[in-house]
Formats: C-alpha cells, structure tokens, sequence
C-alpha cells in the first residue's frame, strides 16, 4: 500500500519476511504490521462496546426505537462517552492526519480524521448548549466501521504476502549435519557453506547444494513451478526448501543464509513487490486529486445547503458524509494489492519479477527473440563426430586436443567435449595460456602447440579462410568446432543439440496472441534456418556475435516493434539490457541475471507465454481496480452531497459502509488472480 494514499500508519504499512532460519524470524517491520492490525481489531470491541450506550442515549436512536430514557446530566455521559470514542477509535486517523500534513500528501487519512474531528468538535457545542442535535452516534458508529473496514484491509494487505511466508517457512529450524562419520542438528542458522548436510526422506533441503551421495526423487514445485519430483543423483544440484522423497542424501552446502537461492528469491519479491510501476503512480495521481476533489466537494456542500436555508446541523452532516463516502481507500488498494498478490504468485511458479514496469509491459509485446542454445534447444551439445582433417591426428588425439583448452571454459560446448571425453577414458592433459574469445571460441597451449578450438566465426574475426567441412557432416542438424593445432586446421568436432519439447508450442502459442518470434544464434545459416523452420518461428538471425546481440534487438525497436529478448543472462546481457522486456531463461539457481527484467526459473519456453498470459491478467486486475475505485466515487459523492434529497439521504454511517465495501471488493478481485 502506498504512502500518502492509505489509511494505515506508515509503520504498519506490509513488509515482507526476510529471514532465512526457518521462518521463526520474521523482520521488525512485519511484526511491526501484525501488531497493527491486532491493534484497529482491538480498538473496534472496545468502541463498539461504548456504542452501545451511546446509542441508547442518544435522542434520534430512542425515537427510532419509540423509547424515552433521559436523566440529569445525560448529555455530559454522551459527551464523556463520545470523547473516548473519538480520541481512542479514532487516534489512527488523528497520527494519521498530522504525518499527511508533515508530508505535504494529503489522502486517506486526512479526509477520516476531518470528517470524524467536524461531527465531534460540533457535537461538543451541542452538549455544552448549542442549539441542534449531536451527532455522537453517527460519530461513534462512524468509528467502528472505519476501524473495521481498515481491519479487514490491513488483514488482505497481509495474506497477499502469505505466498511468500510460506516460501520461508520451508526452511527447517533444525538441520542434520555429518563431521567426521558422526551425525549431529544444529540450527539452521548455524549452516554454513562446506558443510555435509544429511537430508532423510520427507524432509527439506535446508540449503543450497550439491549432491554428495544418495539417490532420491525431490520436489522443488513451490520454488520453481515444476509440478513433477526430479531426481537426485551424485554431483546434481539440490536448492534448499526443497522436499526430499524416499530416498536419503548427503548434500555438500554451496548457498547458507544469504547466498542461498530461496533467499536471493525472497528478496527480489520483497523489492518488486516495494517497486512503483506505472499504473501505481497513476493511481497515486488519482488518489490525490480525489482527496482534494472530496475536500473541495464537502466544502461545497456545506455552503450550499447551510446558505440554501438548511440547519447547520444538516449541513455539516452533508459534508461529513462526503469526506468519509468520497475516501480513497479502494483506490489505495487497487494496484499495491494486485502488485503484492502477482509478484508472490509469480515466485512460486518460477518467475521471477524484477522490474515491475517492464512486467507491466509485457501485455505490449510484438516480437520476441529467443537466443538457441539453452533457451528453444537444451544446450547440452552432445558430440556427434570426430573427423581429422590432418593424417598425422587421430580421432582420440583431436579430442584430447579440444579437450585440454575446452576444461576451464563454462561453454556448452565445452561441457560435452568433456563428457566425450570420460565417455572415452582418454587422459585429460593439461594446458596453459587459456584465452576465451566471446562468440568464437577458446585457445591455449598444449604439449607446447599453440591450440585454438572455435568455431565458424574465428575464420571470419582472423581474416582466414575456413576448411571445407566433409559431407558426412549434416550442417542443418550438427553445429562444427574446428580444432587448430599452431595455426593449421587438424580437424573438427560435430555436436547437435535437440530442441525443447515444448518450444513448438510456446511458439505456437504466442502466435495465437499476435506476438512474432525471431531465432537468434551464432550457429550458422543452415542450422538456424532448420530449427526455425522446424518450430515455425517468423525469422532467424544466424552467425550473430555475442556483442552483436544488442544491435539486433536496437534494429527491431527502430522498426517500431515492442521486443522482448529472451537469452540465458550471461553473454546475451547487453541485449537483454536493450530490450523492452530482458527475459533470463533457465537460470536454475543463479537468479543474480542482473540485467534482465523477469527471471524464468525453469529452462521451459511455455513459462515465456505463461510469463506474458500472466502480466496481461495482472494488467487486467489493476484497470479493473481502478475502474471501480473511480467509478464508486462517481456515483457515490454525488449521493452523499444530497442530490436526491428527500428522497433519498445517505447517512455517515452508510456512507463509511459503502466505503469499507468498495475496498472489499477491490480486495476481492486482486485475490482472484492465478498463474494460467
């Protein structure tokens, strides 16, 4: 909920949780909102029980009821009794009222605290002589339902962030952990990174880790999204919050605490969900000029009726009416509620929101580029063909070859020359001077050979011309690496990647919503051509260079093209920056792609199209909102300023009634979203 526009203290104002021992420990400032929202509950019982006597003393209330009961002194009761009410019940709104003023943003608060400061400071006179009727009942009624109405709300506030509790909560306060042969628990917040977590069936991974020993089926469906169990095996990543299966394992901690994924998660929900977009600072805008407008009315109102012959009672009623009816309150709930639901939901499907405008935008969108490798295929180039182009080379010898200067690369390619590699038993030999070149490929010395393993492109960045590539191999499906040995071409390696099973749907999918899709790759012409064919995308870009990335995004944009870049978050960074929309996908655990707007947690395609279904039916929820927050007042001031008097009157009360109501509603409506 934003400042300035709610009606709840600043210091009870939704934060969320940022512990990571287990959830026992949740931040101040959430506590903080708890106790405030205990605290409106426990003012209600205590107003409403002095209603009750105000009530029965009060003049109109005992005719309504056809009741006469009066005694000496009677009128000091009910100003004693309304006093309490109103500085008691109403003190929220009094704190309220003098921060808006110190922070020159007037809203929520001020309109109650002057609303409800008129009928009790007219109300006092009445006691002490003034002729007219007190309004202490419609005062204390008044209170009541504004205290509850902002209950109600705080506590929506509240379980719009239950998403994200129970993403804290699935941490363990107690972990197992194994030093020397011996197993010992300790408390969560006593792990640490190296330690050998031993993790027994149906508990939670309690950190991040990698798999030591064991076998086991894990379920990481409220951290990803993903609703089947994946297996656990020796060397494979488990995340903590995680339920482990049947089976046990013993995890080597690399995330504790702060560096753990579930943390890193929780964190960047907390600064989306704090984060303004567009449409909030538009009902910001609202907000304002409507507190001034139900100002400005409720002035109005007074003068006109008090002027037109009506008693000042009457009147002053009238304006009463206004400012408590007129409030802002669903307004300043529309979009906060709707952007805290989202960006919890969101997180516990496996997307995760940093830049709430650029999320907002995604309903825009025209075109997508997906980058290939590890976006629409699954990156993990297996090697097809070894084949000398140099007698004095065998096959085992190029592979040891590539294999030296490819060990300290992180390169797809580089990954499965490695598993070729132990697939074969060969000896991995050792290499020195290792240089990565972006986009090309890698180079170093071996056996004291100058080595270079690259692909296509090094031809064309060394002014070189490149080998003729044998028949046997089928460029539409094998992407070619070509290892050279001090300069000369001694051969290459072949490697094919498989398409996502799912990316043919995704495309399809986001045709069906109007939105083209690009391939962009550093393959050549001919596997970019097939795969693009094969997913019946609307183009492909081939032979495209790491920094060159941005450039084609740029060119789409200057077309008029509204482009999202989807690409892993490493070397597709400056384009995922330029883009409208920078889409990390498949980052797993490292949710550190600082450069892109939405991370998608799972290596799935289909999450592009979940990701945009998503943002329009968030962007949906929020016009809804606001539609009915403006539309309200609309119809509201005009009937609280009397405008079918006599036929009909709205009284204060009714009038907080329809107030608390219409933020109900809009309450409502936020929580009905869902991930489709």
């Amino acid at each position: 909920m934003h400042k300035g526009h709610s009606e709840m203290p600043a210091e009870a104002e939704h934060v969320h949780p940022k512990s990571h021992d287990g959830g026992a420990e949740h931040s101040g400032h959430d506590k903080h909102a708890g106790h405030h929202t205990a605290d409106f509950l426990k003012r209600f019982w205590i107003c409403l029980v002095i209603t009750v006597p105000v009530l029965l003393l009060s003049h109109m209330i005992q005719q309504w009821l056809g009741i006469s009961w009066t005694f000496p002194g009677d009128a000091y009761v009910l100003l004693v009794l309304g006093t309490v009410i109103y500085f008691y019940g109403g003190w929220p709104f009094l704190d309220g009222l003098v921060r808006e003023v110190r922070s020159r943003n007037l809203g929520m608060m001020t309109l109650v605290a002057v609303a409800i400061t008129t009928a009790y400071v007219y109300s006092v006179a009445v006691a002490l002589g003034l002729r007219g009727m007190d309004f202490f009942w419609e005062l204390a009624t008044l209170i009541d339902i504004m205290l509850l109405g902002h209950w109600l709300e705080m506590k929506s506030q509240m379980a719009a962030s239950r998403a994200l509790e129970s993403l804290v909560a699935l941490l363990p306060a107690v972990v197992h952990v194994e030093k020397d042969g011996q197993v010992s628990d300790i408390a969560l917040k006593d792990l640490k990174s190296g330690d050998l977590l031993l993790v027994k069936p149906g508990e939670k991974v309690a950190a991040d880790g990698v798999v030591t020993d064991g076998n086991s089926y894990v379920n990481e469906s409220m951290l990803t999204g993903e609703s089947t169990p994946v297996q656990k095996r020796k060397d494979d990543k488990v995340i903590g919050g995680a339920v482990n299966g049947d089976g046990i394992l013993k995890v080597s901690v690399t995330g504790a605490g702060d560096q753990s994924y579930l943390q890193k998660v929780i964190t960047m929900v907390r600064s989306a969900q704090s984060a303004k977009s567009n449409t909030q600072n538009l009902a910001d805008k609202v907000a304002k000029w409507l507190t001034l407008i139900s100002i400005t009315v409720g002035i109005v109102t007074f003068i006109v009726w008090y002027t037109g012959g009506q008693e000042l009672a009457f009147a002053l009623e009238r304006m009463v009416t206004v400012m408590v009816t007129s409030c802002p309150h669903a307004l300043g709930v529309a979009i906060p509620l709707v952007i805290a639901i989202s960006t919890s939901l969101s997180a516990t499907h496996g997307l995760l929101i940093r830049n709430r405008t650029a999320f907002e935008n995604a309903r825009k969108l025209t075109t997508i580029i997906f980058d290939k490798t590890g976006t629409l295929t699954k990156g993990t180039h297996e090697v097809q063909q070894i084949i000398p182009l140099d007698s004095r080379f065998s096959p085992d010898e190029l592979l040891q070859y590539a294999a030296a200067v490819q060990q300290n690369s992180e390169h797809h390619i580089a990954h499965g020359i490695m598993r070729k590699l132990k697939q074969a038993g060969l000896e991995l030999w050792s290499s020195t001077d290792f240089n990565y070149m972006q986009g090309v490929g890698v180079s170093g010395r071996v056996k004291g050979g100058e080595v270079v393993a690259a692909g296509p492109n090094y031809f064309k960045q060394a002014h070189k011309s490149m080998p003729e590539i044998p028949d046997q191999v089928d460029q539409a499906i094998e992407t070619v690496n070509f290892v050279l040995i001090d300069g000369e071409p001694a051969g290459l390696i072949t490697f094919a990647d498989t398409i996502r099973e799912s990316a043919a749907e995704a495309v399809a999918e986001l045709k069906n919503m109007h939105i083209k899709t690009f391939l962009l790759t550093g393959d050549n012409e001919k596997i970019a051509e097939a795969v693009s064919r094969k997913l019946d995308m609307d183009g492909y870009l081939a032979n495209v260079l790491p920094h060159e990335k941005q450039n084609k995004v740029r060119e789409f944009q200057q077309r008029g093209e509204i482009v999202a870049m989807t690409g892993d978050g490493v070397n597709d960074a400056p384009a995922l920056a330029q883009a409208d929309v920078g889409i990390a996908v498949g980052s797993g655990t490292d949710v550190a792609a600082e450069t892109a707007d939405i991370i998608l947690v799972n290596s799935d395609p289909m999450d592009v199209a979940q990701m945009i279904r998503f943002g329009r039916a968030t962007y949906r929820k929020m016009v809804q909102n606001l539609a009915w927050a403006i539309g309200y007042n609309v119809i509201a001031i005009p009937l609280a300023a009397g405008i079918l008097y006599p036929s009909f009157m709205l009284s204060p009360a009714m009038g907080a009634v329809l107030m608390s109501a219409s933020t109900i509603v809009v309450a409502i409506n936020a929580k009905l979203l869902q991930v489709k």
